[in-house]
């Protein structure tokens, strides 16, 4: 059973429904586990939320609330969540933190939302399966 989940995500459909099915993974030991959703800011997107909200405290604020639904559904099942945003490219700054604390399962969608970057640098589910110490599950 896992009980400490990391669930990256992106806002993608693929990533809902891999919030989704966590939910129902856990669902019979939902009182056990914890799900931490991971969100990873590469730099051009931190830069124009920056620009777009004025200052670095307001759009963090703003990616925090862009969670706080979801946040509240997976709670709404009766399993803790969490959220935490984190800076750099996605791939690496997911491996590295995922590594670094202890985790029972990474879960992550199949695909982001672009699929330009996915096509020229491989998706970020794929490097997770291949470097994350931890088991990875991947949800289509």
């Amino acid at each position: 059973m896992f009980k400490n989940i990391l669930l990256a995500t992106d806002g993608s459909e693929h990533s809902k429904r891999a919030i989704e099915q966590t939910i129902k993974m856990v669902s019979p030991y939902k009182d056990q586990v914890k799900i931490e959703l991971v969100y990873s800011v590469d730099g051009e997107k931190s830069k124009n939320d920056v620009l777009k909200h004025g200052d670095s405290h307001t759009a963090t604020a703003k990616r925090k609330e862009k969670f706080l639904d979801t946040i509240q559904h997976i709670e709404s099942q009766g399993v803790k969540a969490e959220v935490t945003l984190l800076h750099g490219e996605p791939a690496e700054t997911l491996i590295e933190y995922a590594n670094e604390n202890d985790y029972d399962c990474v879960i992550t969608g199949s695909r982001g939302k672009n699929k330009f970057q996915t096509l020229i640098l491989g998706s970020v589910s794929h490097k997770l399966v291949k470097y994350v110490k931890a088991p990875v599950i991947i949800v289509k």
